[in-house]
């Protein structure tokens, strides 16, 4: 931790919670970036823009713009120029995230013409119907690659937990029997994308997140040291049953930059 320069960051959970800030997030993410601390917010949002995102986030105090941003669309749109330039793609994801998908060419679910090249799998949301679930293993079987964003099960909204889009991803490798290709977090292709975007290499980094696996163990398993926070999504059972052991456990974000002090003076 002595030779930490940057600081990734999840948002949903560790700065928020149904987009309100969590007790001390604005001040503690202020004094890292204070600390002289390179800061970058990575997040699997799938409902809205960088931009959007960025806009919510200042407006309730956040020192934050777009280029602080990196979302699990940007990256997709990143990974499918790599993998699959100009594949045609049947989305389904619940927001409007095509700012952020630039480069990827959507085609319209009554679209009756030749198989999509990718399903490409978001967010959930009221669009994960029977229909759509099904037309998407349809694809799937006629020879569409599987894309998906993330595998999150759930996450944290001030009325509670809620479903995500890896309950529904795991139905449709299972059924068309094919594994999905992950852009988003827990992908080490993701974090590796941050740490380029920062220019530090993995020793050099901090990853602050709630949820165990996706977040914290899948940066480490990249070399960045993981600092799993008790707020947002965090359940003491998840911790007890994951694959692996934080770097760090501390209750909320407020107590970063203090851990980042006791770890510089040591």
């Amino acid at each position: 931790m002595e030779s930490v320069r940057a600081v990734l960051v999840d948002i949903d959970g560790v700065l928020t919670v149904s987009w309100r800030p969590l007790p001390g997030a604005v001040e503690a993410l202020r004094e890292v970036r204070e600390a002289g601390f390179a800061v970058l917010l990575v997040t699997n949002t799938t409902s809205r823009t960088r931009a959007s995102i960025a806009g919510t986030l200042a407006e309730e105090g956040f020192p934050v713009s777009a280029e602080d941003i990196l979302t699990a669309p940007a990256a997709t749109a990143a990974y499918l120029a790599e993998h699959c330039p100009g594949a045609r793609c049947a989305l389904l994801n619940s927001g409007d995230i095509a700012e952020d998908l630039d480069g990827v060419t959507v085609v319209e679910a009554g679209d009756t013409g030749r198989v999509p090249d990718v399903v490409l799998v978001g967010g959930a949301g009221p669009e994960f119907g029977y229909a759509a679930l099904d037309r998407a293993f349809g694809h799937l079987q006629r020879g569409a690659r599987l894309v998906a964003m993330h595998r999150n099960l759930y996450w944290r909204t001030a009325e509670g937990l809620r479903l995500d889009s890896g309950a529904f991803l795991a139905g449709l490798e299972r059924a068309a029997r094919v594994e999905a290709e992950i852009t988003g977090k827990p992908a080490r292709a993701f974090f590796e994308s941050a740490l380029a975007r920062l220019g530090v290499g993995a020793d050099e980094a901090v990853m602050v997140g709630d949820d165990v696996e996706s977040d914290v163990l899948a940066a480490q398993w990249a070399g960045v040291t993981g600092v799993l926070v008790r707020t947002g999504k965090f359940q003491p059972e998840t911790l007890r049953a994951a694959d692996g052991t934080p770097d760090h456990v501390i209750d909320s974000f407020a107590d970063l930059p203090a851990l980042l002090r006791e770890s510089a003076q040591q």
